[in-house]
């Protein structure tokens, strides 16, 4: 037995060495072939291309059929503009729509359209008087001026005034004059039959005006101002 035993060895030994070899060149051969099939994988993928890691023999399709042959924009896309411009021209009609509305409704009523005008029997104010009334929420003098009083607005130099304006031009009738009483500089209501020259005076800050409502002394600026009115007929007038 230790006979054969030495024998087995020794057989070993000397088979070891030529099949080494030949199990290193195998293992090496493997790994080659693997790498090569890595490499060609890679080499076959193409970002160019939907069909990644396809073969060789594999036919893409043609989308060329497909293309816009005039160059211009696409229907769909010629639609939308289509769509984009009827959509803002709707909504330009509607804005105006809603605006004229809103316009409408802040004009003035009916009602307060009739307050425009005012009519008053000038018969009921005897010579000499102011009456004041009301005429767009603002008071109106009414002044039935006598014949002293129209001589002396006439007479007066009204050129050198501080806002120069003859009677005449501040009456349609010598007897009636009718003005706004709202003093001009800071809207007060002045006093009728006061004052230094016998017209108006204004209490707030000592505006003076005379007998044809013009500034004559004070801080205001202008004369008083005259409303748009007319004679209707004899003995009447219209204010407005």
């Amino acid at each position: 037995m230790a006979a054969l035993a030495s024998t087995t060895r020794t057989i070993a030994r000397k088979w070891t060495p030529h099949a080494l070899p030949l199990a290193a060149k195998a293992t090496a051969a493997a790994s080659v072939h693997q790498t090569r099939s890595i490499s060609e994988t890679h080499q076959t993928s193409s970002f160019d291309s939907p069909f990644k890691g396809a073969g060789a023999g594999t036919k893409i399709p043609s989308f060329a059929a497909y293309r816009n042959k005039s160059g211009g924009e696409t229907g769909p896309r010629v639609f939308s503009y289509f769509m984009v411009g009827t959509m803002g021209a709707l909504a330009s009609l509607g804005a105006k729509n809603t605006v004229q509305d809103f316009l409408v409704n802040m004009s003035a009523s009916a009602d307060v359209l009739a307050q425009a005008k005012v009519e008053i029997d000038l018969s009921a104010i005897p010579e000499g008087k102011n009456v004041i009334i009301k005429w767009r929420g603002k008071p109106v003098f009414i002044r039935h001026r006598t014949d002293a009083e129209v001589q002396e607005a006439e007479d007066t130099k009204w050129e050198s005034l501080r806002d120069p304006q003859s009677d005449s031009d501040r009456v349609k009738k010598p007897e009636w004059l009718i003005m706004l009483g709202v003093c001009t500089h800071l809207g007060c209501v002045p006093i009728g039959e006061a004052g230094d020259f016998g017209g108006w005076f204004c209490p707030c800050h000592g505006s003076h005006y005379d007998i044809s409502g013009r500034i004559r002394k004070g801080p205001a600026p202008l004369n008083l101002e005259i409303p748009e009115y007319d004679f209707p007929e004899e003995g009447k007038v219209v204010i407005g």
